[in-house]
């Protein structure tokens, strides 16, 4: 009977902080990217999250889904190479010179207008590496626009859903 009276106040205590914690919004966003009319392979690309440091802090998208070529997305490769996190969700095919595609990415809501950005990184074998082919930051009206790249991707039209 004496350890219920100890059990019961702590599960309590314990079950109340877990309802009060905030769960983090977020929102679908298409992402359209449409490449320029490049020859060669297709295009690995990584869209990732940068805190306000400029820093790596969330792959959210990887186009490109055979994991021997990541490392010629060198940048991110030197954040993702060390922590190998699960990208299984995120990964789809290449796209090649002149295609386009449309996925959709998640974004939390804490993160717009408060200094993060979005980067598009591209690779194509045996041709060039664009550390920041787009890089915009990630506000309110960013997020509804067409934005223009300056390596492999013509330009990059987002949309909330």
């Amino acid at each position: 009977m004496k350890n219920i009276r100890i059990i019961l106040p702590l599960l309590i205590l314990v079950l109340g902080l877990m309802s009060f914690k905030t769960l983090t919004e977020s929102t679908k966003y298409k992402c359209m990217i449409q490449m320029t009319n490049y020859t060669g392979e297709g295009a690995y690309i990584v869209i990732s999250l940068l805190n306000p440091k400029g820093e790596y802090e969330k792959t959210l998208y990887v186009k490109g889904d055979d994991d021997e070529w990541y490392n010629t997305v060198e940048s991110w490769w030197s954040f993702y190479g060390k922590k190998r996190t699960d990208i299984d969700a995120i990964t789809g095919a290449t796209i090649s010179g002149g295609e386009r595609a449309v996925n959709v990415i998640k974004i939390d809501d804490d993160k717009l207008d408060k200094g993060y950005k979005l980067r598009f990184e591209t690779a194509v074998e045996d041709q060039e590496y664009h550390t920041s082919d787009v890089e915009f930051e990630l506000t309110s009206e960013n997020v509804k626009s067409k934005i223009e790249g300056k390596g492999f991707i013509r330009y990059i039209r987002m949309m909330p859903q």
